[in-house]
């Protein structure tokens, strides 16, 4: 079997990108607003938020661990798989939502423990192993915990050092914003920890 590796060379990076800030929201069809609602509620803990008024179609907003999950409510859904969701293969190499958490064994327990479904996977890396549990929501969309903040995040193109993850454009630009790319990781990531410190403070 073989196995892509993507050389720095082959990495166009640029500075000249979009100005981005964060990840804000994922946006889902679903079968049923209420069922997902309940699902996203109950198993992954997030909470029901407002939604502009101006939207006047079918849905939900929730949010937590500094993302939003968008509900879209569409009855006809055309699956890949004409089975019951429940018997859709769990494939880790499907497309995912991936979230993080503070113990995968307890995951698999509450997940057991609720007659779900799921399959496991271990990455590893140099001696680092990230332990992976994947699962269908009640549409079929997979969704990954995992302990992958184990391994580091080592970019392979030196072209434009990762910017911090900030939560609103005020932030931003209360740091300065990002003029220059050239700035190292350390010193962005020691502005960040200065800022939450002082924000801390009052």
């Amino acid at each position: 079997m073989a196995i892509m590796e993507i050389e720095e060379e082959e990495v166009m990076g640029s500075c000249r990108a979009l100005p981005l800030l964060s990840l804000n929201h994922v946006s889902l069809v679903v079968k049923s607003v209420r069922t997902s609602v309940r699902f996203y509620v109950d198993v992954l803990g997030f909470v029901v938020v407002k939604r502009p008024s101006s939207l006047d179609f079918l849905g939900a907003w929730l949010y937590n661990y500094g993302i939003g999950i968008h509900f879209l409510e569409k009855e006809s859904i055309d699956y890949q798989y004409q089975t019951s969701i429940e018997s859709r293969p769990i494939n880790p190499k499907d497309n995912h939502i991936s979230f993080q958490c503070t113990d995968v064994n307890l995951v698999k327990r509450r997940l057991k423990d609720m007659g779900m479904k799921y399959v496991t996977a271990v990455v590893e890396d140099e001696g680092i192993k990230v332990d992976q549990v994947f699962f269908h929501d009640p549409d079929g969309y997979m969704i990954e915990i995992c302990n992958c903040e184990n391994l580091p995040v080592l970019p392979i193109s030196t072209a434009c050092q990762f910017k911090p993850n900030f939560s609103s454009k005020n932030n931003y630009e209360k740091m300065g914003g990002m003029s220059k790319c050239g700035l190292v990781l350390e010193t962005i990531m020691m502005e960040s920890l200065t800022m939450e410190m002082i924000n801390f403070s009052f």
